[in-house]
């Protein structure tokens, strides 16, 4: 089993597996057709309040690392999303691509939660 992550920009591949977006808001300009994604998990992004606050700044992805992780153990929308994303890994015995839209590629809540999940599977 493998959890990668790929931008919702760079196309659909079929070694990607089962693909899951995980961003909140729909990528802008992104077609679904395009997109090619299996299922979309909202519930499981950061909070709004967390999103804006982050506001994707390099300087703060630590302390939004931290928070992110805690609202995935404390929100009980994001702990059922995270419970059915993990027994899609599991009984999938296949890869899983994490898609999301942001441009920084290192700091983003894919990183995090392909980190979170991988710390539990």
């Amino acid at each position: 089993m493998s959890i990668r992550i790929k931008r919702a920009y760079e196309d659909a591949s079929s070694d990607d597996g089962f693909r899951v977006l995980v961003d909140r808001l729909w990528p802008r300009g992104v077609s679904k057709e395009t997109l090619k994604i299996d299922r979309w998990m909202k519930e499981i992004a950061p909070s709004n309040d967390l999103r804006k606050w982050f506001n994707h700044d390099p300087d703060k992805f630590e302390e939004f690392t931290k928070k992110y992780k805690q609202e995935l153990q404390v929100d009980p929308e994001k702990i059922e999303q995270f419970e059915r994303l993990q027994a899609m890994i599991r009984t999938g015995g296949k890869v899983v691509t994490l898609v999301y839209g942001a441009k920084d590629e290192q700091h983003n809540q894919a990183v995090v939660l392909q980190e979170w999940l991988t710390e539990r599977l």
